[in-house]
C-alpha cells in the first residue's frame, strides 16, 4: 500500500495488490468520505443516434460511503454511496454512485476521527519484494511470481522439442532466451529468482538470466529437489520443503507452516486449533488466537464476518495471513472451512 497523509483527517491510499484491497475494505467505514476517479455512461441526445448507446467518461467524485464489497475473489473493491461532490454535471450531488478500486488506483479517505488500527491497516507495509519462480526442463518452462501469500502465473513456454521416439530440430537457445525474458517481465525490484526442475536445463537458464540487463542486481539461484517442469513444477514447488527453505521469509511459507501445524494438532487430538468461521470467531473474542490463515472462500461466504474476525484477532495481537486458490495452501485452507487458526491456550 502506498499512502500519503493529505491533512489531519485525510489519507491518500493506493493499493498495490489484492491484500491491500482487503486492508482498504477494513479501513473504510460507512460515513467516511472517499474521493477518487470513476467512470459513468453519459447518454447524449443526437440525431440518428441509437437511444441505448452512451459515452463512457471519466469523472472525479466524492462519496459518502454507505456500503462496500469485495468482488472477483479479492480482485477489486466496490464502494457505493451518496455523491457529495462531482466534476461532471451529469452526476449531481445527492445522487447515488459507486466506484471500483483495483490495484494501482488510488483514493483519498477522509474521516471525522481515525482509529489507530485503521491507520495501521493503510501504513503497515509498502511495496514488497517477492520471488520469481521458474520450473524448467528441455520442453517446458513455467513462470510465476510469489508475493506475500499470492502467486501469479503466466502461460507455460514450450520449446517445441519432440518426444524421445521422434527426431526433430528445435531452437533451444531461443527457448531459453524467451524463458529468461518472460521471467524478467514479471520481476520487480528486489525480487529473488529461483530456478528448479529436472536435469541441467535449469542451470543453462540461470546463466541466460544472469546475462540479462533487466535482471542485473537480482539474486538468481538454482535449487534441486523439484523434478517437474511447467505449471506442475510450480505447484510441486509450492508444496515442497524446498519452498520452505528457499522462500522462508515469505508469507506463503508461514501460512503453510500454520496450516500444517493445525492439521498435526487435529491428528494428535489436541484442541489448540480452530477451523471455520464460528470456532475462529469465538477464539478471537476470547483472545486465544495466536496465528490465523484465511482463504478467499471465507471472503465469499461471509465478508463482513471475516472483517470483524480479523479486526478482533489483530486487536488482540494475532498474526493473520490471506491465501487464495492460486496456491496449494489456499486450496487446503478452503477445504478446512476457509479459516485455520493456532490457539495460545485451550478454550
Amino acid at each position: 500500500m502506498i499512502t500519503r497523509e493529505v491533512d489531519a483527517s485525510s489519507v491518500y491510499a493506493r493499493p498495490e495488490d489484492p491484500d491491500d484491497l482487503l486492508s482498504l475494505r477494513r479501513a473504510v467505514r460507512a460515513g467516511d468520505r472517499v474521493t477518487g476517479d470513476t467512470t459513468r455512461v453519459i447518454k447524449r441526445e443526437r440525431d440518428y443516434s441509437r437511444p441505448d448507446r452512451g459515452e463512457r467518461v471519466r469523472i472525479r467524485v466524492a462519496l459518502r460511503v454507505e456500503r462496500m464489497s469485495l468482488d472477483g475473489e479479492l480482485g477489486r473493491l466496490r464502494i457505493a454511496g451518496t455523491v457529495q461532490d462531482s466534476d461532471n454535471e451529469s452526476v449531481p450531488r445527492g445522487s447515488h454512485h459507486s466506484m471500483i478500486i483495483e490495484p494501482g488506483r488510488g483514493i483519498t479517505i477522509a474521516k471525522k476521527s481515525w482509529g489507530p488500527s485503521q491507520r495501521d491497516l493503510l501504513s503497515r507495509r509498502g511495496p514488497r519484494a517477492g520471488f520469481v519462480l521458474a520450473a524448467v526442463d528441455a520442453s517446458d518452462c513455467g513462470i510465476a511470481r510469489l508475493s506475500g501469500t499470492r502467486m501469479e502465473r503466466i502461460p507455460d513456454i514450450r520449446s517445441g522439442v519432440s518426444g524421445k521416439r521422434y527426431r526433430g530440430s528445435f531452437d533451444m537457445a531461443g527457448f531459453l532466451d524467451g524463458a529468461a525474458q518472460a521471467a524478467a517481465s514479471v520481476a520487480r525490484p528486489g525480487d529473488r529468482v529461483i530456478i528448479f526442475g529436472p536435469g541441467h536445463t535449469k542451470r543453462r537458464l540461470a546463466n541466460r538470466m544472469r546475462g540479462l540487463p533487466e535482471l542485473q542486481g537480482h539474486d538468481i539461484s538454482v535449487i534441486d529437489g523439484v523434478e517437474t517442469a511447467g505449471e506442475d513444477g510450480i505447484i510441486e514447488f509450492s508444496r515442497s520443503p524446498a519452498m520452505r527453505r528457499a522462500a522462508s521469509g515469505s508469507g506463503l511459507a508461514r501460512a503453510a507452516e500454520i496450516t500444517d501445524e493445525a492439521v498435526a494438532r487435529a491428528g494428535r487430538g489436541a484442541d489448540l486449533f480452530a477451523m471455520g468461521m464460528d470456532e475462529a470467531s469465538r477464539a478471537a473474542v476470547a483472545g486465544a488466537v495466536g496465528s490465523l490463515v484465511f482463504s478467499d472462500r471465507s471472503v465469499r461466504d461471509d465478508e463482513q464476518g471475516l472483517v470483524d474476525l480479523l479486526d478482533e484477532a489483530e486487536r488482540r495481537g494475532a498474526d493473520t495471513y490471506a491465501v487464495d486458490s492460486s496456491t496449494d495452501v489456499g486450496l487446503r485452507v478452503s477445504g478446512l472451512g476457509g479459516i485455520v487458526a493456532l490457539l495460545r491456550y485451550r478454550m
